[in-house]
């Protein structure tokens, strides 16, 4: 299938984009940033630049387009202003009602759209049992995904078969409500949320990006769908899993009086309580990896690394691009000025496994000396390098070299940790990342300048 995919390089999209990829799906992805979107998508992508603020998207992004999975939205974790809740609409409601207008232009309109919404929907319900059939609640939240699905539920009536999934706390580490939680609980900093009696429901990120692979393949299914696990579980039962998982108490809970004190009408978000069931989703056959909150925050609590991948095409022949990439001297010609980074030595005269390689740069004004070996060495396909002495705890690349429509298709991936332990993912992460960007997105140009796009 084509797909178009918005929100494609945010938490969720990152997880989704290899499975669709994988599944041998054609992807495009409408971005407000589509040059600097290319060391966010993990996989390559046509990109086409869209601000749903403005206008309808591109009519050539929609051309011949399958399904369409709508991704975009203003992230709800800030204190709610009034212009922040105009925002949260305006970014969720807006841009749906732009997309499905689009549609309605179409000659020939995709046959599927997946569009999000949140468990938000039901409001606070205490204790009660949400499925799908359940009326919307009352609250800032609810009011904008009743808003929200209405825009997307218009594609029934232009004959698109029209999923909105209803998404729960996602749990994942690189972005998602555990983004902040493992470093706090890490740190003993962790606790309950208000009074710990209020229901959760929550989806493992991988779980999430399966079951809108699932929505597509699945033509049954339509109209609102919970997409969470089939065990919620009270905050107090969450907050005592988590601290289990990564062997610390929990010992300094949120009270309720203070988040709303400091996130104002957020605060809903973390104190309403939603017992919310996947009815749909699993009358249609989808099965969890993670059913249980146990087995969820245990893999992602053992998860201390980082990654970045992306995947660049030239319209060179693969071994002009190897030898160009085996070459330490070109990574001078490939890097920032910004680093001041210099190959000072190479252990071998060619490059070859078990070659070491002394480089020197510089950052935020200190100096760094950094080594690395190289490993995993096959001519014309793959070399990594690992970090053996440098600035982080761990640093692994993976260069990937595979022959595609008469060109080189170029990926990479690094996985790595920072420095500092817990504080520096909580502090340190975020600046790290940001570089990490600035030094593939340089690398990126510099590769198209050198050997086209």
């Amino acid at each position: 299938m084509k797909i178009l995919v918005t929100g494609a390089t945010g938490f969720v999209g990152r997880q989704l984009l290899p499975l669709l990829k994988n599944s041998g799906h054609e992807i495009s992805v409408l971005t407000r940033d589509p040059e600097n979107a290319v060391v966010r998508l993990p996989v390559l992508c046509r990109r086409y630049q869209w601000d749903p603020a403005l206008l309808e998207p591109p009519k050539e992004a929609l051309e011949g387009v399958d399904a369409v999975i709508h991704l975009a939205g203003e992230n709800i974790a800030a204190r709610w202003t009034d212009s922040k809740k105009q925002e949260l609409q305006r970014s969720r409601v807006l841009s749906t009602h732009q997309l499905v207008k689009a549609m309605e232009e179409m000659d020939a309109r995709p046959k599927v759209f997946i569009s999000c919404s949140g468990i938000g929907y039901y409001g606070d319900r205490k204790s009660l049992e949400l499925d799908e059939s359940q009326t919307p609640g009352h609250s800032v939240l609810a009011e904008v995904c009743k808003k929200w699905e209405a825009e997307a539920l218009k594609a029934e009536a232009l004959g698109v078969r029209t999923v909105v999934l209803r998404i729960a706390t996602v749990l994942g580490t690189d972005g998602g409500a555990l983004r902040f939680m493992l470093p706090a609980f890490r740190m003993c900093l962790g606790g309950r949320v208000g009074n710990g009696r209020q229901w959760m429901s929550w989806i493992h990120v991988r779980d999430l990006a399966r079951l809108m692979l699932h929505a597509l393949d699945t033509d049954s299914l339509r109209g609102p769908v919970n997409a969470c696990s089939p065990e919620p579980v009270t905050n107090a039962e969450f907050t005592r899993t988590l601290a289990k998982a990564v062997g610390r108490p929990a010992i300094i809970p949120a009270p309720a009086f203070a988040l709303k004190l400091v996130l104002g009408d957020m605060s809903e978000v973390l104190l309403a309580s939603q017992k919310a069931v996947p009815k749909k989703a699993q009358s249609c056959g989808f099965r969890f990896d993670y059913p249980d909150v146990e087995s969820a925050l245990e893999q992602l609590a053992d998860v201390r690394t980082h990654e970045l991948r992306m995947e660049q095409w030239v319209p060179q022949p693969i071994d002009t691009i190897f030898e160009f990439y085996s070459d330490a001297k070109n990574l001078e010609v490939l890097t920032p000025p910004f680093l001041n980074f210099a190959v000072t030595g190479q252990s071998t005269r060619e490059m070859e496994e078990g070659t070491r390689i002394n480089y020197r740069l510089k950052l935020y004004g200190i100096s760094f000396r950094w080594q690395s070996i190289i490993m995993d060495w096959s001519p014309q396909k793959r070399f990594s390098d690992i970090q053996v002495v440098g600035p982080y705890w761990l640093w692994h690349h993976t260069h990937d070299f595979v022959e595609q429509d008469g060109g080189t298709l170029i990926r990479d991936r690094a996985i790595y940790r920072v420095p500092m332990w817990t504080p520096g993912d909580l502090f340190i992460y975020p600046i790290v990342r940001r570089d990490l960007e600035k030094i593939f997105a340089y690398r990126w140009k510099k590769t198209c300048d050198l050997f086209g796009e």
